[in-house]
């Protein structure tokens, strides 16, 4: 039960991956039990049937991809009808590019769900960058915008962007009181972030 408890965990964090520690005081084992169980995945995932591998990067495990399938991941980013933005990878960029550089935990608290697949998609497609690392508390990977993104969206910076204490505004002067959600729920989330 723990392997799987471990796999399901290993995709939870996504990118951030897992210290040898971490999985110790997660699964409440020893270290000899823990590196067993880590080689017993990786093994698992060493079969040709699965898609997947483990990786031990930055002193951490991280569930990956395979290298000898990337033409294929290639394929499904260059796809036109796979290339457009979907309402949450457009929220996403939108919490980015208002508060860059910033982190997923960041991004997941104003959002309020989890963000990991949809910031891999929008790495994958050139919209945002790792910026480096923050000093908060294990580190956490940095996102902002790219030269893609400003591309996209016919922006010459982010400075560019609509101020979005206008858009409240308005948004708040609306006489059909139609306040948008996402909107509201982001400058709440915004300002504990920021705090």
């Amino acid at each position: 039960m723990n392997k799987a408890v471990l796999e399901g965990l290993l995709f939870v964090v996504g990118e951030d991956g897992l210290t040898l520690d971490q999985i110790e005081k997660v699964l409440e084992i020893g270290e000899e039990e823990a590196k067993m169980l880590i080689m017993e995945l990786k093994k698992d995932y060493e079969d040709e049937s699965r898609g997947l591998r483990i990786d031990f990067l930055g002193n951490r495990f991280k569930l990956t991809t395979k290298f000898e399938h990337k033409d294929y991941y290639q394929k499904l980013i260059e796809n036109p009808e796979t290339n457009s933005l979907s309402q949450a990878a457009l929220e996403t960029l939108a919490i980015i590019a208002y508060n860059e550089p910033i982190t997923r935990i960041q991004i997941d608290t104003i959002r309020g769900v989890g963000s990991t697949s949809i910031l891999r998609k929008l790495v994958a497609k050139g919209f945002i960058k790792e910026s480096g690392r923050s000093d908060l508390p294990g580190r956490p990977i940095l996102y902002e915008t790219t030269n893609e993104f400003l591309d996209y969206f016919g922006l010459s910076s982010v400075a560019d962007l609509p101020n979005m204490e206008e858009i409240l505004q308005s948004v708040h002067e609306d006489k059909d009181d139609n306040v948008d959600l996402y909107t509201s729920r982001y400058m709440e989330r915004q300002n504990e972030v920021v705090e």
